[in-house]
């Protein structure tokens, strides 16, 4: 019978610690409401300090929420230890047994269940096939690569079958080539499995690339959660702006609409962009603009001096100021297109339906 899946869900959870500088308490994680769906995976995304840590500690139960309630599937989880919930963590650190081989950390929770023998053998057998590391069952951890580690560490943690496999920023000690790599063995084997999944990290194109919805944290509170495209592209404040990707903040004055554009004045021109509701005559409002909406040209948009104009392989990375206004922007693919120098003057051309009011 198919194991039901659960998701996991908070209720106003709070988690206070003491300042040991000021003595003074302060909320790590504040009044905080999620919902994880079945099957999903979620990423809690932030700045250090931000407590994407600690809320992934208390689902798991290394740290106990000092407000609210926190349940996995309809269970209400705060009062069990880490052994008795149905969820399982990859550590940063790998957490091995540097004198056991991989078949005996794999099946080392196995064992602890007091599992016959034969279904231990099976289990693992059929987990290390799915972590690709059939074969090596024999070899010491101490004879492997990080990244073969890190696959040592998923099996071990989804060969117990939890409902939950939690991951506490597990590719951090790996090099960039095999980050992006094992990122994606990640997602394909918890979408193989379809297991409600966890992540925390703080690399934004690693959330970007393995998840469902990412939850991006600032304070202690969720700033806002939403799909990788709907962060992105409609963040809802400037820092959930700042913290997912590249932005600039072009900042004017609503003065009315232009057909189903609104206007600001920015910089003393006239910058159309998709409205926000309720936007009010008169009063300041900042566009959002992605570095690759915008491109050079040599007439129209709005005009602008080269300040930094740097090739980068696949793009042409410029600086210009408009006005006051620092702008970045990456030119895709500019081998046969014309590379602007510094100092040159130019125009600033702008896809009007990439930019974002909040």
């Amino acid at each position: 019978m198919e194991k039901i899946k659960k998701g996991v869900r908070l209720e106003h959870i709070s988690k206070i610690y003491k300042d040991p500088k000021t003595g003074k308490d302060f909320y790590a994680v504040k009044d905080t409401d999620l919902e994880i769906k079945p099957g999903s995976f979620v990423t809690l995304l932030g700045p250090s300090g931000c407590g994407k840590t600690t809320t992934l500690r208390m689902i798991a139960g290394f740290e106990s929420p000092d407000e609210g309630e926190i349940y996995l599937g309809d269970e209400p989880i705060n009062e069990l230890t880490p052994n008795k919930r149905d969820t399982a963590m990859v550590f940063q650190s790998y957490a091995l047994l540097p004198h056991y081989n991989i078949f005996d950390n794999v099946a080392y929770g196995l064992k602890l269940r007091k599992l016959p023998k034969d279904v231990i053998k099976e289990k693992v057998m059929k987990i290390l096939e799915l972590v690709k590391l059939s074969g090596m069952e024999g070899r010491m951890t101490n004879q492997l690569s990080g990244g073969q580690q890190q696959r040592v560490a998923l099996a071990r943690a989804l060969v117990i079958e939890p409902s939950v496999l939690l991951f506490d920023e597990p590719l951090s000690n790996l090099d960039a080539k095999l980050r992006v790599e094992m990122r994606t063995e990640i997602r394909r084997i918890q979408q193989e499995v379809g297991i409600t999944a966890v992540y925390v990290t703080h690399d934004q194109s690693e959330a970007m690339a393995i998840s469902d919805q990412i939850i991006i944290m600032d304070k202690g509170v969720v700033a806002q959660m939403g799909t990788p495209e709907e962060i992105y592209y409609h963040p809802v404040s400037e820092f959930v702006a700042d913290f997912i990707g590249e932005a600039n903040f072009l900042r004017g004055k609503y003065v009315g609409n232009d057909g189903k554009y609104a206007v600001l004045d920015f910089e003393g021109n006239k910058l159309k962009t998709p409205p926000k509701d309720d936007m009010k005559v008169g009063e300041q409002y900042t566009a959002v603009l992605r570095p690759e909406a915008a491109k050079l040209g040599d007439e129209g948009g709005l005009e602008c001096r080269v300040i930094v104009s740097c090739f980068m392989g696949a793009y042409q990375n410029y600086h210009v100021m408009v006005g006051d206004t620092l702008v970045k922007l990456e030119d895709h693919n500019p081998k046969n297109r014309r590379v602007y120098k510094v100092g040159e003057k130019c125009h600033l051309l702008i896809d009007t339906d990439a930019l974002h009011v909040i």
